[in-house]
């Protein structure tokens, strides 16, 4: 049983990284056109932007929403299928490099609930806005930092800096409800590689 349990997530796991690879390969084509999600691609008479293939950034902008979506479900599927792998059977510690790399994905798994940090403001055309973040949202996992490992903001710094150009799962409350995220630091017009400002909850 649990076996056939772990098989199945460590195939979620795979189909997981391949929605991160397509979603890497879309965001690529919207940064070569220089927009994001929101960008306009008429200008102020409705014209097309020259600059901008408008075909390929709506087919790419459509596609990454639908691999979002796509990427949330699967996300919870994992969170459900280790759930019920962890609470089957006690791992040994010597059965292998694929029950390590589910282990260190069971403490990034989206199961924390209790935030340590806020966002307090979001720049207009940031990565941050971009991946859809929101002033006011609370930060319960950043990458592999939750509540139980975060020290200071110089941890998120440390995971920033590491992940340029790749994405960062971010799990959010907001108000009442839990949201996901792909977060991908990067050089924008901006300050730093994310364009928001991030407090630590008093």
């Amino acid at each position: 049983m649990s076996e056939n349990v772990r098989n199945h997530v460590l195939q979620l796991m795979k189909q997981k990284d391949k929605i991160e690879d397509e979603i890497k390969q879309l965001t690529q084509i919207l940064t070569l056109n220089g927009v994001g999600m929101t960008d306009p691609l008429v200008d102020a008479d409705d014209f097309p932007i020259n600059s901008i293939d408008v075909y390929q950034v709506r087919h790419a902008r459509h596609r990454i929403i639908c691999l979002q979506n796509d990427h949330k479900a699967i996300m919870k599927k994992i969170e459900n299928g280790l759930q019920g792998y962890y609470s089957s059977t006690s791992v040994d510690q010597t059965n292998g490099s694929q029950d390590i790399e589910m282990r260190d994905y069971d403490s990034a798994a989206v199961i924390h609930e209790t935030p340590f940090a806020k966002i307090t403001l979001v720049s207009p055309g940031s990565p941050a806005e971009f991946a859809g973040l929101s002033a006011n949202d609370l930060i319960v996992e950043f990458g592999s930092i939750n509540s139980t490992n975060f020290k200071s903001l110089a941890d998120v710094g440390t995971v920033v800096q590491h992940s340029e150009g790749s994405e960062i799962l971010v799990k959010l409350k907001r108000g009442e409800r839990f949201v996901t995220a792909l977060l991908v630091p990067k050089k924008w017009q901006g300050r730093g590689l994310l364009g928001c400002n991030i407090d630590i909850l008093k």
